[in-house]
């Protein structure tokens, strides 16, 4: 994809304005980038959501993080899978029809991406769970461990307090 940069902005404020010092994408080319953004992501709540809601999620959720990591906390009915394994064992482990949601610890972290990528080059259509395992858990959604499950308060500065869900 191309992006076009609209550089005539001259204003004095603009020219200083870190912000705006790049003007923004066109809309059709926001478009067209936050798009593939969905396409190549899923929220951590929305991951929980539809795991909640009971039945075939159309998605299997897939840990590529190493055993000790999964046996400190994994999401529920996700898959371990550590990453180096992935071009030895997807096949076994996974249906090349189902979606696969790939997550790591955190945002800090490019495992996620490292195991979607492995994925997405043997044909496994593949999404990421922006935050990992550590927004998982911020957002007060049940986890579990090798020593059964586990559930934290949801982090104010990540979930809402008194609401269902964010609105966003």
């Amino acid at each position: 994809m191309t992006v076009t940069v609209d550089t005539t902005v001259t204003s004095a404020a603009t020219r200083t304005n870190p912000v705006l010092r790049v003007a923004p994408a066109s809309p059709a080319e926001a478009v067209a980038h936050f798009g593939a953004s969905l396409a190549f992501h899923a929220d951590v709540s929305d991951v929980a959501s539809a795991l909640a809601a009971g039945g075939d999620p159309g998605f299997v959720v897939l840990d590529s993080r190493s055993t000790a990591s999964w046996d400190q906390g994994h999401v529920p009915g996700a898959i371990h899978l550590p990453t180096a394994l992935i071009p030895e064992q997807a096949e076994q482990l996974l249906d090349r029809s189902v979606p696969v949601v790939t997550y790591c610890w955190g945002p800090g972290c490019n495992g996620a991406t490292r195991a979607a990528l492995a994925l997405a080059e043997l044909g496994f259509p593949v999404k990421e769970m922006l935050g990992g395992f550590e927004y998982w858990v911020r957002e007060g959604f049940a986890y579990e461990t090798w020593e059964g499950d586990e559930r934290r308060a949801a982090d104010p500065l990540t979930a809402p307090v008194d609401a269902a869900d964010c609105g966003c």
